[in-house]
């Protein structure tokens, strides 16, 4: 239920106006107990005294009416409006286009699609939300890379000169590599100055071990389809070392890996982002002791605010 923002008066306050001058009071000095001008008053009282029964049992007659006019002499014929409705279905241009169709101006047309509810165009169904939590770590790994640019110094974000921001790549570019356990959102990530397979197959052994010490047996892998993920000899044998099941996403459709999609975005909030650095060394430098205030202190909204480690600690059997 709305009200008009500038109403003195709610649905309670409109009943006991009402009320108050069935009581006896008048329409003046019930204006003045309420605060409310005479007319006002007036209005209500007079609505209330016009209503029928049902519509003061369910006091459909203290709420506020549309301010729509019952009629618009000025408002375009409908077979004008139904030309200019048919040029947008036929065509699916904008108003603009629209309008120098069919030699309307812009703001009528507007008014008339947005009457019509076509002023924009369908939005495309989208697939359901498919949630999902393996039930143990190690159950899933998700991996997936992010792209960083390099500096010497502080760009126009920090110093506000655009002029000081260097237009090309000249110092490169930092890959962090990261990998994220589906259950406990426990994370590894490195920094590498490419994504060969060599590079990728070694940061991949290394995020096993991180994993191992922390009592997590890998059993799944998922990553997207890039080159040194899905051709990558290498990186094949090194998962059927480890008895590893890889699983790759769908084609242009990243939110099948999205916890570690999620969490580039965090780690580029906080990290990259979030802090002032002199170079793209001492960002580098933070990057250790920010994911390790990521795994073990930050709250993380689907654990219900407890870091990913509080899922971890159990895995050896030590809390018991």
């Amino acid at each position: 239920m709305s009200f008009h923002r500038n109403a003195k008066l709610g649905l309670a306050g409109r009943l006991a106006l009402v009320r108050a001058i069935e009581g006896g009071l008048s329409l003046k000095a019930a204006a003045a107990a309420f605060n409310i001008s005479p007319a006002t008053a007036h209005r209500w009282w007079h609505r209330w005294r016009e209503a029928g029964e049902e519509a003061r049992r369910s006091l459909a007659c203290l709420l506020d009416r549309s301010s729509r006019p019952r009629r618009s002499p000025r408002q375009l014929a409908p077979e004008l409006a139904e030309a200019i409705c048919a040029c947008r279905r036929k065509t699916g241009w904008g108003p603009r286009l629209v309008a120098g169709a069919t030699g309307f101006c812009h703001s009528t047309v507007w008014k008339v699609l947005k009457r019509a509810g076509i002023s924009r165009p369908p939005r495309p169904m989208r697939e359901p939300t498919n949630r999902y939590e393996w039930p143990c770590p190690g159950d899933l790994l998700h991996m997936d890379t992010s792209e960083y640019v390099r500096f010497q110094r502080p760009g126009h974000r920090v110093t506000g000169d655009r002029r000081s921001q260097d237009r090309q790549h000249r110092d490169g570019l930092d890959i962090v590599h990261a990998i994220v356990d589906d259950r406990s959102r426990l994370a590894y990530a490195e920094i590498h100055d490419d994504q060969k397979a060599a590079t990728v197959a070694g940061f991949l052994e290394r995020a096993l071990a991180f994993y191992r010490e922390h009592g997590i047996t890998a059993r799944r892998l998922m990553t997207d389809n890039a080159w040194d993920y899905a051709r990558s000899r290498l990186f094949r044998e090194l998962l059927t070392h480890h008895g590893i099941r890889h699983l790759k996403t769908k084609p242009y459709c990243p939110r099948t890996n999205g916890k570690v999609e999620r969490f580039h975005q965090t780690m580029t909030r906080e990290w990259a982002y979030g802090l002032v650095y002199s170079s793209h060394r001492d960002r580098a430098d933070a990057l250790p002791h920010w994911l390790d205030q990521y795994n073990t202190r930050r709250p993380h909204s689907s654990l219900g605010g407890l870091p990913p480690i509080s899922r971890v600690h159990n895995v050896r059997r030590q809390d018991i």
